[in-house]
């Protein structure tokens, strides 16, 4: 029987980070995988859970967990169909194993800790594409977490716009 393998996905809900996630189950899970969507939410957060979990994360959130509207006012993330569906057509066409786990701080370094606390095989991140100086500026999260994160690391890039290439 084949290892099962451990797959993080950062997940901000952007365009990028679904990207990611369906760039993921495409190519990285396969029967009986594990897909470990990653939310980490900013420090200011102030969420119900927030208080009891801040240090460790959220328990291990099934994916029956996530559909449900508690799960989204309990940890203030929005209820998004998209990622629902990418994450539902996974655990039922791959007989993937769905789970989610919130964080709170900075995501270069709560990404670079969840793959260690969650024993990851690899971690898919989106990239916003934020060019040179705004990464300069801002710093780029896929950047560190390549750099620092101690297991295989997938960036996917966001589609550019025809304008943006000029």
């Amino acid at each position: 029987m084949a290892k099962t393998h451990q797959v993080g996905v950062a997940m901000d809900f952007s365009p990028t980070s679904k990207l990611a996630l369906r760039w993921a189950v495409d190519n990285l899970i396969n029967k009986n995988d594990e897909i470990i969507m990653i939310i980490v939410q900013p420090p200011s957060a102030d969420h119900t859970r927030k208080e009891l979990f801040e240090n460790t994360g959220s328990p291990l959130v099934p994916l029956e967990e996530l559909r449900e509207i508690n799960f989204t006012k309990q940890y203030g993330i929005a209820k998004d169909v998209e990622v629902i569906d990418i994450l539902e057509t996974a655990s039922k066409t791959k007989g993937a194993k769905v789970i989610a786990k919130v964080y709170w701080g900075d995501p270069r370094e709560k990404l670079c800790s969840a793959v260690e606390d969650l024993h990851l095989d690899s971690l898919v991140v989106g990239s916003r594409g934020l060019g040179t100086i705004k990464s300069v500026l801002l710093g780029s999260v896929s950047k560190h977490v390549v750099t620092n994160a101690s297991c295989p690391v997938t960036v996917v890039k966001g589609m550019q716009s025809s304008k943006s290439r000029h």
